[in-house]
């Protein structure tokens, strides 16, 4: 069995197919990506950057919504800075901040997979396209 798939794996990596250019990005396959995991549909979209920088912003909003969480529970038993309430409010803060920035994704992802054919058609030359149908 190992044997097998190490021989597929070796096929499809010897003889891949290559990208269509002229298909285009299903937005609704980017918003599906960019609702499982943030930065999944910039992922989807070749934006790979923005799609690590969603994942790593919507990281640290979660993480600061479970410290401050975490302080504002065991509060009593230690040494802070800030009143109680000021961490419960930094905690919800930061669950908005989580919120805001998986709907962004999502809606960044769409919008992105919509505008995906816009260079290729402003790259065509008009001054060619608009001779070629007047020929005809």
């Amino acid at each position: 069995m190992k044997r097998f798939i190490i021989l597929i794996i070796c096929c499809t990596w010897l003889y891949p197919q290559g990208a269509d250019s002229l298909k285009s990005k299903s937005p609704a396959k980017a918003a599906l990506y960019g609702a499982m995991f943030p930065g999944g549909g910039q992922v989807y979209n070749g934006r790979w950057l923005k799609g690590a920088l969603l994942l790593s912003l919507e990281a640290a909003a979660i993480y600061q919504w479970y410290l401050n969480g975490d302080i504002y529970k065991k509060y009593e038993s230690g040494n802070y800075s800030l009143s109680k309430h000021r961490y419960l409010e930094k905690r919800n803060k930061f669950a908005w901040w989580a919120v805001y920035i998986y709907v962004y994704g999502m809606i960044d992802a769409v919008v992105d997979a919509h505008l995906n054919p816009f260079n290729s058609v402003m790259a065509e030359n008009i001054e060619l396209s608009e001779t070629n149908n007047e020929a005809e």
